[in-house]
């Protein structure tokens, strides 16, 4: 039987607890992890690959005591990843991998351990990165397979302990059934992801209710899950933001608490176009402004601070103080000011043109210089933005926001 490397980690988009960043996991996954362990001759299984619900079953524990390598991200600290990572150290003496994205601390009970560190961008993993973490990781997987060496804290401290066995046919049988599983979290997610790039939210919003019913307060699905409930086209608009309003508003039961970026640009574009269809209750771009004013403050997201600007911009529209008016109109500025100098900041890595969100960061800097008056600059950058082929929902968006600001700006 091939060599199995079984991975823990978290899925999706998490935002890191202490730092307020949050990370693509998928990326992690997908651009370093999987090739690493394939190049190293492994077969590569991570944790939703496995499961049919988020609870840890029989396959999970047999991966975990009997898979000749588990690599750990611990990377936000997923609840889910230190516990199985707990478990792991407690069965075998050897062949674990623990893997966290630079930044922040590591938990004092895992800081003895090396520790592989990566950089993330929080949507990509630059080309140069990836290759230098694809090749370490690899070399790292072979030396930690051929030398076998103590890297649990249990077994190294007390000498006496066995570790777990289970019986081989039990194992063989566990691979065998997860191969014949032709449904999991992975599955139905990776499904989901195809079916909104092609802007069919409404069958992309079943498969996230799925996952969200699978898997208990799982952050990322219900993000998700509200996002394509507002954009399905098939539902009554206000409907479908009030549902949506609903089911984001799981992740910040007391209101107006949270500090994850995702939730807080998803809140604001609710209330937005709440605003934007009932334009009688100021009260909803009061809540947008608030929303995104945090999710760019906290993060510094172009996308986030783009909104905000705009909605400042709209509230001078609506209001008679003409101290006031100025002082909106003035604000959006510096916030536009700001973005640009954000992503210049990203323009001087060397992977930049070859980011995934490149197209919007383009989009983002034609709107903002048409906001600030550099119009040599906004068709500057809206020439880089047509040049990437943008699909009709994406040039959509795009002009939506553009004359929006046009009208404001008039």
């Amino acid at each position: 039987m091939e060599k199995i490397c079984f991975v823990i980690m978290g899925y999706g988009k998490k935002t890191d607890p202490t730092l307020g960043k949050t990370f693509d996991l998928d990326v992690t996954y997908n651009t370093i992890i999987k090739p690493a362990v394939e190049n190293a001759g492994f077969k590569c299984i991570r944790g939703d690959e496995v499961l049919e619900s988020g609870i840890i079953d029989k396959s999970m524990y047999a991966l975990l005591i009997h898979s000749d390598l588990v690599i750990a991200d611990i990377t936000t600290f997923n609840p889910n990843a230190i516990y199985e990572l707990g478990i792991r150290h407690a069965a075998r003496p050897f062949s674990t991998i623990v893997m966290k994205e630079k930044d922040g601390n590591i938990p004092f009970d895992i800081n003895h351990n090396k520790t592989f560190t990566y950089t993330h961008m929080g949507e990509d993993i630059g080309s140069k990165e990836a290759e230098r973490c694809i090749r370490e990781l690899t070399e790292l997987i072979k030396e930690v397979d051929r030398s076998q060496e103590t890297d649990s804290p249990l077994f190294h401290h007390i000498r006496g302990v066995k570790p777990y066995t289970l019986p081989e046919e039990e194992y063989i049988q566990v691979i065998k059934d997860l191969a014949e599983k032709e449904k999991s979290i992975f599955a139905i997610s990776e499904k989901a992801k195809i079916e909104m790039s092609n802007s069919n939210f409404k069958e992309a919003k079943k498969l996230w209710r799925k996952l969200v019913d699978k898997v208990d307060n799982d952050t990322y699905f219900i993000q998700q899950l509200a996002l394509c409930t507002y954009k399905d086209k098939t539902v009554s608009p206000n409907v479908a933001l009030i549902d949506a309003l609903g089911i984001i508003k799981q992740l910040e039961p007391d209101d107006r608490n949270t500090i994850d970026p995702e939730t807080l640009g998803i809140t604001g574009a609710i209330y937005k176009r709440l605003w934007e269809n009932n334009q009688d209750e100021i009260e909803y771009l009061d809540r947008a402004i608030d929303y995104y004013k945090r999710g760019f403050t906290i993060n510094q997201d172009y996308y986030t601070g783009e909104n905000f600007a705009l909605c400042l911009n709209l509230k001078a529209e609506l209001i008679e103080d003409p101290d006031e008016k100025v002082f909106l109109k003035f604000s959006a500025k510096e916030t536009r000011k700001e973005i640009i100098k954000i992503i210049n900041l990203f323009e001087e890595d060397e992977d930049f043109e070859i980011r995934s969100d490149l197209m919007w960061i383009y989009a983002t800097l034609s709107n903002c210089y048409f906001g600030i008056g550099e119009k040599e600059k906004h068709k500057e950058f809206e020439q880089k933005f047509m040049e990437l082929s943008p699909k009709e929902w994406q040039l959509e968006t795009y002009q939506k926001s553009l004359n929006q600001i046009k009208n404001l700006l008039k």
